[in-house]
């Protein structure tokens, strides 16, 4: 990497495919954040190196609380195949269990997302440390949040240069932000399992909401459409997510894409299959 310009002098050949190509235009100004992840879904080279160069304005916790509410759909979308026959389906009764259920869900999802990405980006972390010494490339690319203002106004090399000196050392690095969008994906896979549940779960009828006996559940949660389920949430932590952090790694730190993948995709397939055999169906 030029230090003065930014150029790449040298590329791998990972990077000849299209979603791995570092974005070498100048920089004018950061997209809208809905552009952002659309661009997540589309040119995720590109929306990375876009959040790196304005890392606060990032979505990664916007994409956090639509997660948390599209799980809350789901939980709706399950709880609309129980017919109560004491309460009919359009009543007000009907609508506060359904709201009930709905903040129940998605509560559980927003800390149950936030906790599962934190514990990912930990361990995705430390094998980036082994893969390229993330953590020290990050410390000596922008300095500890203490320096920042030192190290920037200690800055030897161009003011134009975006890599040091410039727009990027100007920022601390707070890495969160940027390393949740890597859950993106989890915005369209559980939007498809919302449909899958509502097509794939059987019906079940409840006399009464206060007094049934849970046995009466087993079909729904006997229903192969959960191993389907299972596996959506398996590949995209086995495949999808590693590939998003290593490219938010990789603009992070400018470091090799092609180590960085590797580390990702070996920790994504070592929880994937954890997640799949656990089957943590009760939390759907």
């Amino acid at each position: 990497m030029c230090a003065f310009c930014g150029k790449r002098l040298r590329s791998e050949r990972i990077e000849n495919f299209s979603i791995f190509k570092r974005i070498e235009e100048e920089f004018i100004s950061p997209a809208p954040w809905y552009i952002t992840i659309l661009w997540l879904f589309t040119k995720p080279n590109r929306a990375f190196w876009n959040i790196n160069h304005k890392r606060k304005d990032s979505p990664g916790f916007l994409i956090l609380l639509f997660n948390s509410l599209i799980y809350g759909l789901m939980g709706l979308a399950f709880f609309s195949h129980i017919y109560i026959q004491t309460i009919p389906p359009f009543s007000l009764g009907r609508f506060i269990i359904d709201l009930a259920a709905f903040i129940a869900f998605f509560a559980f999802g927003f800390m149950f997302y936030f906790i599962f990405s934190l514990i990912l980006i930990w361990f995705f972390i430390k094998g980036a440390n082994l893969a390229v010494d993330f953590s020290e490339r990050l410390e000596a690319r922008f300095g500890e949040k203490k320096e920042g203002k030192e190290k920037y106004s200690q800055a030897e090399m161009s003011p134009f240069s975006i890599y040091k000196g410039g727009t990027l050392h100007q920022q601390q690095a707070s890495k969160l932000k940027m390393m949740l969008c890597a859950f993106a994906p989890y915005l369209l896979i559980n939007g498809i399992e919302i449909l899958i549940i509502l097509i794939g779960i059987p019906y079940i009828t409840i006399p009464n909401l206060f007094l049934f006996d849970p046995n009466i559940l087993n079909p729904m949660f006997a229903s192969p459409t959960w191993t389907l389920l299972h596996l959506m949430d398996a590949l995209t932590i086995a495949v999808w997510v590693p590939i998003l952090i290593t490219l938010a790694i990789r603009e992070l730190s400018n470091s090799s894409t092609f180590r960085v993948l590797i580390s990702s995709l070996a920790i994504g397939i070592i929880f994937a299959v954890f997640y799949y055999f656990l089957r943590p169906t009760f939390i759907i």
